[in-house]
């Protein structure tokens, strides 16, 4: 579970709400909101504190939020308290939510950031709304994607920094954008708006320069492979984890201890909403990379410059002696005086390894299992002499919720176990980080 939702439906899940008689006029009305505060004005929370408490199901109230469809029990036709929902519970499909089902037909203008929460998943709906819709209307979506936090793309300056890292001039017109499609669209207005636009503008950062393309992925990217390798030493950025262009011949597994009560602290992200917990954005990741419990995977300094635009998966094989535990992923730029910034983060819960819409299943100790985590995504230009990175662990807290190990409900556990566990990379255990490239733009760096 992402955990901010907690704290956004702790100002969000309100059911306290003035009353007025059926019968109130429209300026009776207006004369008590004059005459009230009708906003609701709910206590401030310190969500860095609040977010750690257990079990889970008790953090709104231990915050002192009102009830409602978190943790409270829930009439049986909207399918219970959310908290205790299990991804394939059909009470999902109800009321709207997106699945894959949906059949929408309108033209969509789809405004993203590289840094929010949602990126992933509006890149999949986005592409997924284009191949199933009526051909006019699939051919009417656009999209602009920003190199910004949540909401925030009138905040991009001359000189635009999210979290720590100056993204350069990311300025756009966004206002007369979104008017002109208004105009086109609701007024009827032939103003050409369609034919400036392209169907997928989007920020590409490292180079720091707006790019467009007719599809995303960009037409003609290309999927490029590097292989997990160590001696078995890979725990943090002092460790011997590499990336390499091959899978080494013998497996020699990265071994870690995941210790529930003291997760790996989220250290920006592509996330909102958590309020004080999480500064969102790209931060320098060498701070937490000193803890042993992060393996550290890393390519020798590019000799040419690489754009990554496009989905990022990452296979892992992977050992455990608990009933279930997690796997996280996180992917980063390792600039040439060693700092290490974080482009997009993943993590996978070993119960849903099969499929969020089938069973659970559990691991068995000292069993490797090959698991595909949810694919990150991004548009990121690693300029010569930079590294590719990504980090493997077991725990992003409090971006995710941290897994007790147990193989309990772990929403109503308030005690974990230590997990043991494993990175393989082998042949015969090729763990393996996909990037897709942009190839083109090598060449003009």
């Amino acid at each position: 579970m992402q955990m901010l939702f907690i704290a956004w439906l702790y100002g969000q899940q309100n059911q306290v709400r003035p009353m007025f008689p059926p019968n109130t006029t429209q300026e009776e009305l207006i004369r008590a909101s004059r005459a009230f505060d009708l906003a609701q004005q709910q206590p401030s929370v310190d969500w860095s504190k609040a977010l750690s408490h257990l079990p889970v199901k008790d953090i709104m109230e231990a915050a002192g939020g009102p009830h409602g469809i978190f943790a409270d029990r829930m009439p049986v036709d909207t399918g219970g308290a959310m908290i205790q929902r299990e991804p394939n519970d059909p009470a999902w499909y109800k009321g709207g939510l997106w699945h894959d089902n949906m059949k929408i037909n309108i033209p969509g203008f789809w405004f993203m950031s590289w840094y929010d929460v949602s990126i992933g998943p509006n890149l999949a709906a986005y592409n997924h709304l284009r191949k199933t819709a009526s051909p006019v209307i699939a051919n009417q979506q656009y999209a602009v994607i920003a190199p910004t936090l949540h909401c925030a793309y009138k905040r991009a300056t001359e000189n635009t920094i999210v979290g720590e890292l100056s993204m350069g001039d990311a300025r756009l017109n966004y206002d007369e954008l979104t008017y002109a499609w208004f105009d086109h669209f609701l007024k009827g207005e032939n103003n050409g708006i369609l034919e400036k636009m392209p169907r997928v503008r989007y920020y590409t950062m490292g180079m720091n320069k707006w790019q467009s393309s007719d599809t995303w992925p960009p037409r003609g990217a290309q999927p490029m492979s590097f292989f997990l390798s160590s001696g078995g030493k890979a725990n943090t950025m002092n460790g011997d984890g590499a990336l390499i262009a091959a899978a080494p011949a013998s497996d020699n597994p990265d071994r870690f201890e995941y210790d529930p009560m003291n997760p790996v602290p989220s250290l920006g992200g592509n996330v909102c909403c958590t309020g004080n917990a999480i500064s969102a954005g790209a931060f320098d990741q060498r701070k937490n990379e000193t803890r042993p419990d992060i393996l550290v995977y890393t390519t020798e300094p590019l000799k040419e410059g690489v754009e990554v635009s496009g989905p990022i998966e990452v296979t892992l094989y992977v050992s455990s002696d608990a009933k279930d535990t997690d796997f996280t992923v996180k992917l980063i730029d390792v600039y040439p005086d060693g700092r290490a910034f974080n482009l997009d983060e993943t993590i996978q819960r070993m119960r849903y390894r099969d499929g969020y819409d089938k069973p659970n299943v559990w691991m068995q100790s000292g069993k490797v299992y090959k698991v595909t985590l949810q694919p990150m995504t991004t548009s990121n230009y690693f300029a010569p002499g930079h590294r590719i990175r990504i980090e493997v662990s077991s725990s992003n807290f409090p971006r995710f919720d941290r897994n007790l190990n147990t193989g309990g409900h772990n929403y109503d556990e308030s005690k974990g176990v230590v997990a043991r566990n494993a990175v393989h990379h082998s042949r015969q255990y090729p763990s393996e980080i996909k990037l897709t490239v942009v190839k083109n733009t090598v060449s003009q760096r």
